[in-house]
Order: structure tokens, then C-alpha cells, then sequence
């Protein structure tokens, strides 16, 4: 995924209200830029740290800008979980992402469950392969070296979505969580069970019921978003 316009070099002042933050560009001027992350962004949010934003193009958008990276000791992370979605489905398109190569259909947002869409609903394979749900999560949290982990927050939105793949399963289709990491430092990736035990344990019960499991890293420069390989998964 390339970015449509020219990313904006800035420093961080503050993240506040969760969807706004403060940046010092470097021309001097200080501007508001959407935060498009309901996370708690932990080890994303220090003041001073260099950020890049790209001008919103949305004549209805009331801010001018999206922050959509950082960098945390010279990593570059994405912090916009606007766009691991479309990352997804282009590495599930260009067969990057294996496991999910022999779908001819692919549908987003699709309604499923109790009240809830799919971030991709998969059809039409050639091997027979059932229908699958897909639900993608953006990873950007890692308190250890080399290692990345889910959530950063309590998601009590993300076990009910564990819950419902399950139920797909159950009801005779497939169902995987892909784990996205907006990084490119980390070589696996761990739940944070201290973080949110009740979602550790969710995510063991769903893939005991046959829910599957895949975690992919991203390659990041301030032009594009690459996802690159398979990352293996330590619960």
C-alpha cells in the first residue's frame, strides 16, 4: 500500500481524547492531526518522538491531518489502524498470505454474528476449502525486543469478535485471525495475557475449537506498507 500523498515530518507533543494529537511540523508550524487508533498505544504516544502525517483529502474531515507513523528507536510503526484491512486483503490478493491464496471472492465488512461485520468474508474456492470469516487485527505493541504482542488494552470488542469465529466454525466454515504487525523489528508474537487474561484465554478456547490462527509482519517507510512474512505465534 503506497501512500497517496507526500507524508508531513513532525514531532509529537501529546496524544489526547484518544483521536487527536498535537505535532510540531518541522516548517515550525503546530498542527492537530486525526489519530485514527482507539488503543491505549503504549511506548507509541512519547512526547518529542518524530511522526509522519499525511493531509486528510476528505473535503468533509474537520482536521487536515492523519497521523499515520512514528518512530520508536528508529523503527518506523503504523499506528493507523485505518489501513490494516486493506493491507490484508492486498497480501490475501498478490498470495503473500498463504493460507488464504485459493478464494476467487473476496467481500469487506460483511455483517456476521450478533451485530458485527467481517472485516473480510472469503468464497469460491477451488479445492473446496469452506467459506471464510477473516478478522484482521493491527499489532503495534512490544515491550520486549524482537517481540510484539495483542492487545495493548483490554478488548473486550476482540473476545466477543474470538466468540463469533468460533461460532463460524461451529457452524461448519472457516474462520482465522490474522494478526498484522505494523513493524518491522519483531521476529514473533505473543498475546498479553497480564494486559487482557480474559482475551488470552478466548484466543486458546477458539483455536481448541478450530478457529485458526496466522501472524504477518509489515515492511514500513514513510512512501509505503508492505506486508512481508510470516511471523510465528507463542502462546
Amino acid at each position: 500500500m503506497k501512500f497517496e500523498h507526500k507524508l508531513i515530518r513532525g514531532t509529537l507533543i501529546k496524544r489526547y481524547k484518544r483521536f487527536l494529537a498535537d505535532i510540531q511540523l518541522d516548517n515550525g508550524d503546530i498542527v492537530t492531526a486525526h489519530c485514527a487508533n482507539s488503543g491505549s498505544m503504549m511506548g507509541l504516544k512519547d512526547a518529542g518522538s518524530i511522526v509522519w502525517l499525511s493531509p486528510a483529502t476528505n473535503p468533509k474531515a474537520k482536521l487536515d491531518y492523519k497521523w499515520e507513523l512514528i518512530d520508536v528507536d528508529g523503527t518506523l510503526i503504523g499506528i493507523n489502524t485505518a489501513h490494516p484491512n486493506r493491507l490484508v486483503q492486498d497480501a490475501i490478493t498478490d498470495g503473500t498470505i498463504t493460507e488464504l491464496e485459493d478464494y476467487q471472492n473476496l467481500r469487506r465488512e460483511m455483517k456476521y454474528g450478533q451485530n458485527s461485520r467481517i472485516d473480510i468474508f472469503l468464497s469460491g474456492s477451488s479445492t473446496g476449502e469452506a467459506n471464510c470469516y477473516v478478522e484482521v487485527k493491527s499489532v503495534t505493541l512490544s515491550r520486549t525486543k524482537g517481540i510484539a504482542e495483542f492487545p495493548d488494552s483490554v478488548t473486550i470488542r476482540g473476545t466477543k469478535h474470538l466468540n463469533e469465529l468460533s461460532q463460524m466454525v461451529a457452524d461448519g466454515h472457516r474462520a482465522i485471525m490474522v494478526y498484522l504487525i505494523q513493524r518491522n523489528d519483531c521476529t514473533e508474537f505473543r498475546v498479553a495475557a497480564d494486559i487482557d487474561p480474559t482475551y488470552a484465554e478466548t484466543l486458546k478456547t477458539a483455536m481448541y475449537n478450530g478457529v485458526e490462527a496466522v501472524c504477518y509482519s509489515c515492511n514500513l517507510t514513510n512512501k509505503e506498507i508492505i506486508v512481508n512474512q510470516r511471523i510465528p505465534i507463542r502462546l
